[in-house]
């Protein structure tokens, strides 16, 4: 680190670490100071992988510093790379949007994936009721269930803000520990329906053939991070399923999805050899009207088809 530089930190971390941690390990390597010898500020990540609308260009990009000479320098910076930069008070304030961006996001997800499944032990159609609630002009902002979260952020970074809670006030932030027992039950709650579909065909998982539509996080993304795919093919291999998997943005060498797997292409032969296709993933470059078609079974987790042999989660 040389005197007059400018040190930006973007990762996704608990409100303080800029000032707290950073700013003084920079300090001790290099015997420099922050604010006086360098510039140091806070300025999150947004990111949406797969989304091509949204791009880091035209994403609105909060910045930070720990001084006004430090905002002015790291705002400037930005300003020639994004369209709009949003200043804020200091590097914490930065810090808390993005936890409080993720959080959001995590916890509505939590109460809708939780929605569902009330829902459906009430016999009422969750999906329908979200359609109609979107045409609400205001005051809504709809979620959709899923089969868990995944990637490297909304599974972990909740917890950042739990654990600054917890550890500087010696309180628990129930939203966060509420939603993460949620949406790491929902595997679990996957697992379970696909077992009673087959149960009410007089059938077993043990022996039985599943086909594993997509295990990226997210669709049209190769990342399988922290995917709830991987805990649910860990509970069909528990269970003794035959298991194969596809999903043509994901490297199978470099997939959780390969212990005990068989990776395929999601073909007609495919789909009907399968006894159930789990479908996880709604990846555009799937042929989804193929799967409706040719499968004797589909737990559709995205409700994305139609059809006599489907249900949605």
């Amino acid at each position: 680190l040389r005197r007059g530089a400018c040190v930006v930190l973007e990762s996704t971390t608990y409100p303080g670490t800029t000032e707290e941690l950073v700013a003084p390990l920079l300090e001790r390597v290099s015997g420099l100071r922050a604010g006086a010898d360098f510039q140091l500020g806070y300025s999150p990540e947004r990111i949406d992988p797969g989304n091509a609308a949204w791009t880091l260009e035209n994403t609105p990009k909060v910045v930070s510093g720990i001084d006004a000479a430090s905002l002015a320098r790291i705002k400037d910076f930005y300003d020639r790379v994004v369209v709009q930069t949003v200043p804020v008070r200091s590097p914490k304030e930065a810090e808390l949007t993005k936890l409080l961006e993720n959080t959001f996001r995590h916890v509505n997800i939590a109460l809708v994936n939780e929605l569902a499944m009330f829902a459906r032990d009430l016999g009422i159609d969750v999906w329908d009721a979200i359609d109609a609630a979107e045409t609400k002009p205001f005051g809504f902002m709809s979620f959709r269930p899923g089969p868990g979260v995944g990637g490297h952020c909304l599974p972990i970074d909740p917890s950042y803000l739990s654990w600054r809670v917890k550890q500087s006030l010696g309180l628990t932030f129930r939203f966060v520990e509420l939603a993460n027992e949620v949406n790491e039950h929902m595997p679990d709650y996957v697992v379970r329906r696909l077992q009673a579909a087959l149960n009410d065909r007089e059938l077993s998982v043990k022996g039985r053939r599943i086909l594993v539509a997509g295990v990226a996080y997210k669709r049209n993304t190769g990342d399988d991070r922290e995917s709830p795919s991987r805990r649910i093919i860990e509970l069909l291999h528990e269970l003794h399923a035959e298991v194969v998997v596809c999903d043509p943005h994901v490297d199978p060498a470099r997939s959780h999805a390969t212990a005990g797997t068989t990776w395929v292409e999601l073909t007609a032969e495919e789909v009907r050899k399968a006894d159930a296709v789990l479908l996880l993933v709604d990846h555009d470059r799937f042929d989804l009207e193929l799967v409706a078609a040719e499968a004797r079974y589909v737990l559709d987790t995205r409700r994305c088809l139609e059809g006599p042999t489907v249900e949605h989660l």
